[in-house]
């Protein structure tokens, strides 16, 4: 009875095994938390006795379950280790179909034929483009993967061969993929960089982290000439930067992006919307890189000057992105005047529940139709309304 746990003291021990940081780490049963325990964050299970069928599989599907958290730990699978042998004749063990077992049930040695496979062949396309790691072989490596459907080949690629790396490491099998993986690692971190906003730290799993934050900097995931600030200062290094002009465009697009997500200023969430508009045509092909170089240029001049130009006009935050909406908009030989918008915005704080009030809503557009009709015309003329009615106001 030394060892006696009372039930509310069991409950306990569950639910602090559950939590991360907190301990037990390992707990030893027999014949319990087959069912009825949910732990995700079980990641090895040590079988030491014979087990079969419904059971045997209830203390897989235990271990089996998927995690994720903030900080990057991932489990995309679990870890069983077998000390009876059960794992050499699995088929007799479960009363299923072969081919059922096989497509949930990986031997270890299974994962690294696969890991061998993925690091001397598949790789190897990568590989090539993680050698020397200057600016212009960085600039090598995202001009490869300007097309989309490659790049997120490349990205399914990099999550199989990080997903096996973390079921199989710290084994010592890895030791001579070890200098690939990292180099496969960082080239993954620089193309996440250049052309997403996603943090590469979410993207990656901890185990993968501590190696790269071991045997690279923070620099060697940056595309070359990057800033990180959209200011008059940085856009004037970024254009004198000896980078590429690809590199410049997804830079731009990038900081442009998340610097218009963090407003609640109306006119740069518009010009982050143009930005993202422009990115998707860039991204189409629809536009050379010099073309779109050009443009990302105009909109981050916009973005700077934007406050100096609506204070010259005297107007408020509303009224500057509904001028500033309408004015590519109109029809040849007409103008949107300062006035104009201010009368446009007035009609908007008429109906301050249009966006939840659908009555609110359809008397805005029949009074917003005809103050835009003889601006814009006949013919996109409820197109551009729908956009005046989704601009973000203050």
């Amino acid at each position: 009875k030394k060892f006696y746990i009372s039930e509310e003291g069991e409950k306990k021990v569950r639910k602090d095994f559950l939590k991360k940081s907190s301990l037990p780490k390992i707990l030893i049963v027999t014949q319990k938390l087959l069912t009825g325990f949910d732990a995700p964050i079980l990641y090895c299970m040590y079988l030491d006795k014979p087990m079969r069928d419904h059971v045997l599989l209830q203390a897989i599907a235990r271990v089996n379950r998927p995690y994720e958290d903030e900080e990057g730990l991932i489990k995309p699978c679990g870890f069983v280790l077998d000390f009876v042998g059960i794992f050499e004749k699995l088929e007799k063990a479960l009363a299923f179909d072969s081919d059922v077992v096989t497509s949930v049930i990986k031997n270890i040695d299974v994962l690294k034929t696969l890991f061998n496979t993925y690091m001397t062949d598949v790789a190897r396309k990568y590989l090539d483009l993680s050698r020397g790691w200057d600016d212009k072989s960085k600039e090598r490596a995202i001009e490869y993967f300007q097309d989309k459907e490659t790049r997120e080949s490349f990205f399914w690629f990099y999550k199989q061969v990080q997903s096996i790396y973390d079921i199989l490491s710290p084994d010592s099998f890895l030791r001579p993929y070890m200098d690939d993986y990292q180099s496969l690692a960082r080239l993954y971190g620089l193309i996440l960089n250049a052309y997403t906003d996603i943090y590469v730290d979410r993207e990656i799993t901890a185990k993968t982290r501590e190696l790269l934050q071991k045997f690279t900097s923070s620099g060697d995931l940056q595309p070359p000439g990057a800033i990180h600030e959209l200011g008059p200062r940085e856009l004037r290094a970024l254009k004198d930067s000896g980078s590429s002009d690809t590199s410049k465009v997804l830079n731009l697009s990038k900081l442009i992006a998340l610097s218009s997500k963090e407003s609640s200023n109306p006119i740069l969430r518009l010009i982050g919307e143009r930005a993202e508009s422009l990115r998707q045509s860039y991204e189409d092909r629809q536009i050379t890189t010099q073309e779109a170089l050009v443009r990302f240029e105009e909109l981050a001049e916009d973005f700077l000057n934007s406050d100096k130009e609506r204070i010259s006009l005297g107007l408020d935050e509303n009224s500057f992105a509904i001028l500033s909406l309408l004015k590519p908009e109109v029809k040849p030989g007409m103008e949107i005047e300062p006035d104009g918008a201010r009368e446009i915005n007035a009609l908007f704080e008429s109906f301050p529940d249009y966006r939840w009030d659908e009555k609110q809503e359809q008397l805005l557009k029949r009074k917003l139709y005809k103050l835009i009709i003889p601006l814009v015309g006949n013919k996109r003329f409820t197109d551009i309304a729908d956009a005046l009615l989704r601009l973000s106001r203050e």
